[in-house]
């Protein structure tokens, strides 16, 4: 009768424990992902070292139209070295749509020291700020060459 006590007892202790342990395996925690969550995030990334993280944490914000990604894009666009990043924040400024942003791509359109980057910032604003406000010259194409005959 005493080892029958014993062996109900260790059945009893290891389906406990089975039992805590199968319980716990159900149990998910989901976080709450919202959108101040994600700009925040976006945001950090543009303070990172790495230019193709701060670059496409700029593009996501553009992409988000996060109003609270104008200032830091402002300053990549006026203090960043690269073309590259201009660019992205002339793009994303454009996509927000917020007037100080707006007026910072279209002073960079005039003002900055990249021709790449002053025709894109032009080609932006005319996309999505106000259609027309920059003039194209259309390039034609070149004849093609004709070699000499063997």
């Amino acid at each position: 009768m005493h080892a029958l006590l014993k062996r109900f007892a260790a059945i009893g202790v290891i389906v406990a424990v089975a039992a805590t342990a199968w319980a716990t395996d159900k149990v998910q925690v989901t976080p709450k992902v919202t959108k101040d969550l994600i700009v925040t995030n976006l945001l950090n990334g543009l303070s990172s070292g790495n230019r193709g993280v701060k670059e496409s944490a700029a593009f996501m914000l553009g992409e988000e139209k996060a109003s609270r990604g104008v200032v830091p894009l402002m300053q990549m666009l006026r203090n960043s070295d690269e073309e590259s990043s201009r660019i992205v924040a002339a793009l994303s400024l454009c996509r927000i749509g917020d007037p100080r942003g707006v007026y910072a791509v279209k002073q960079s359109a005039k003002f900055d020291d990249s021709e790449r980057v002053r025709t894109l910032c032009a080609w932006f604003y005319n996309q999505y700020v106000k259609p027309g406000s920059f003039d194209f010259v259309a390039v034609e194409p070149t004849a093609p060459v004709e070699f000499g005959s063997r």
